[in-house]
């Protein structure tokens, strides 16, 4: 009786830590927390705070990563004075009442990848004037000196000096412009970066839902680099992948009435392009809301991170799902809900 009663409890006891060991399994072992912590992040693109480039900034910064930047030079003078006179203090502050800290801003003008490409004209401009090194090249031989290796490329950088007119009064020094500057500069930072990128790194760029759709107003060739953009993202997922070891995505970001973004209309029009772009999506849109620069900087975050390890070669909208739509027309819409 004794050993049966031995044998009865052991058997209890087994079940018990059996159960208890279904209990602790049940239990997520990773939670799913960006943590950026001991990453260095080089954003290229950022010259103030109102667009999609310092949003993303904010969010790596949140998730504890070292925040360098890559800044045009005609408007890193402004950039930064108005961070050391203290004008953007407010929009240094992250979501757990400490101060961001920007570890290094960079001159950075992604048109040249090299020095030698450097025109007179631009070297001696005074806005470039005593200016250490702006090229790419030269760009990724700083932040080698200064970090050694880095863990997230962001590219946020666009412009099309023609933007403003429609694609057939575009010239060809305009198109090519265009795509030189917003997207042939990230073939040129994959280039130069992916070298001194760990294993496991991560790029990442934004484009725009007219690289897919028409999308009246934004002209100028932007929306055939854009396009551009996005077939390099898929290529340079798989060469960059098989090379280093590092992932490549690009967002699809809805609009935003940034300083870029407002740029886009001529002065004087009675209602500027991303004024109506932004309207016409809160109409039309899955989420009937107006989408922040927030919404994609956490999506960045969460694309860079080792939460995604295994997603390269997206192009991902966050749009509020505006890219999904067919029958678009708030009128169109409206009948078929009747």
């Amino acid at each position: 009786a004794s050993c049966a009663f031995m044998a009865g409890s052991s058997l209890a006891q087994n079940r018990m830590q059996h159960m208890r060991l279904q209990s602790q399994s049940s239990v997520p072992t990773m939670g799913l927390e960006v943590d950026l912590k001991g990453k260095v992040a080089f954003v290229a693109g950022v010259g103030d705070t109102s667009g999609y480039g310092w949003a993303i900034v904010k969010a790596l910064a949140n998730a504890g990563a070292t925040i360098t930047i890559g800044t045009w030079p005609p408007v890193l003078g402004i950039f930064k004075k108005s961070l050391s006179s203290g004008r953007m203090d407010s929009d240094l502050i992250l979501d757990d009442g400490s101060v961001m800290e920007i570890a290094n801003v960079y001159p950075l003008d992604a048109v040249f990848d090299t020095p030698e490409q450097v025109p007179d004209d631009v070297k001696n401009n005074k806005r470039y004037a005593g200016l250490d090194g702006f090229s790419i090249a030269e760009v990724a031989e700083k932040l080698e000196r200064d970090y050694g290796k880095i863990d997230i490329l962001v590219h946020s950088l666009a412009n099309g000096p023609e933007v403003q007119k429609p694609l057939l009064q575009t010239s060809r020094a305009g198109y090519l412009a265009a795509s030189s500057a917003s997207s042939y500069s990230l073939v040129s930072l994959v280039q130069r970066l992916g070298p001194i990128m760990n294993p496991g790194g991560a790029v990442i760029s934004l484009t725009y839902i007219a690289a897919e759709k028409i999308i009246p107003g934004y002209g100028g060739g932007m929306s055939s680099a854009k396009a551009a953009l996005e077939s390099d993202t898929r290529m340079l997922a798989w060469e960059a992948g098989r090379e280093w070891g590092i992932r490549v995505n690009t967002i699809s970001a809805g609009p935003l009435k940034s300083r870029a973004a407002s740029a886009i209309s001529e002065k004087g029009k009675q209602k500027p392009f991303i004024e109506v772009a932004i309207d016409y999506t809160r109409s039309n849109a899955p989420l009937s809301k107006d989408l922040s620069a927030d919404d994609v900087g956490t999506t960045a975050a969460c694309l860079l991170s080792p939460l995604f390890a295994s997603v390269t070669g997206v192009t991902l909208h966050v749009d509020c799902g505006m890219h999904a739509m067919g029958m678009v027309t708030t009128a169109a819409t409206a009948q078929l809900m009747e």
